[in-house]
Formats: structure tokens, sequence, C-alpha cells
């Protein structure tokens, strides 16, 4: 199967290659499947609470913020946005997340940029925190 380079922002050179079937449509926000080499960093399930366990009223506010815990950890790690490889998104309303898909790109790509990852998105019956909305996980190889 031939890959692609991902698509980066201006000045920033693709490490990873999106994986893309020939006669396949192009997917619309995430890759079918991305090819790296490096040191691995797994975040696990972030929620969209800031460093005092406070939620924002909103599914995009708390998936914005559940992004931006994502680059803290990542950076913890020596990671950056554009070294996600995967990230698994679990809702607790999927009709919630296709009503904001507009506002949600916008602040997705405010935290992550236009890194364009595989991705899978669950609806799920509860998080362990009763008030989140959503919970994220991210894989970034670092190269």
């Amino acid at each position: 199967m031939p890959a692609h380079t991902i698509p980066r922002l201006p000045g920033r050179v693709a490490k990873h290659e999106a994986l893309q079937p020939p006669g396949w449509p192009k997917p619309k926000g995430y890759a079918n499947g991305i090819k790296a080499r490096g040191d691995f960093v797994f975040v696990g399930g972030m929620v969209g609470w800031d460093e005092k366990e406070q939620f924002p009223k909103g599914f995009v506010a708390q998936a914005k913020q559940a992004l931006q815990n994502i680059v803290a950890v990542l950076a913890e790690g020596g990671a950056r946005p554009e070294h996600v490889v995967r990230l698994t998104w679990y809702v607790i309303d999927m009709d919630e997340y296709l009503a904001a898909r507009k506002e949600l790109g916008a602040a997705y790509r405010a935290v992550l940029g236009d890194n364009f990852p595989a991705m899978a998105l669950v609806q799920v019956g509860r998080l362990f925190e009763p008030d989140a909305r959503l919970e994220i996980e991210a894989t970034a190889v670092v190269p």
C-alpha cells in the first residue's frame, strides 16, 4: 500500500506517514493508519478538567481541555502534538459529539494543529468521572 506524508503546519517536517489504500476515499479529520518509527509516548485517558479537577461547561470546552491535557503529558515525554499517531475518543453521547463537529474541529486544530492521526470514536455508557462528557487516549511516536 502506498503511503503519503501527513500534512503539517508550516515549518514542520513530517516524520510519520499516513496509510491510504488506493481507491479508498480520503478520511476527514483522521487517517486510516499511520506508519511511524521512534520512541513511544502513551497518554492514558484524559478527561476535560483542569489542574484543579474542575470541568468547564459544554462538550467542546471539555474536549479542548482534554486535548490540552494530552499535550501537557506529551511534553513531559518529549513529544509534541505532531507526534500523535493515534487517538481513541470515548464519549457519553454520540449525538452530542455529532452536533458539535464544527466547533469541535476548530478546538481540535487550535490545540493539535493539522495533525490527523488514526482515530477511533466510541460511545460508552459511563466514564469514571461523573461530570466528564468524554475521555481521550493518545499514542505518540517521537522520531
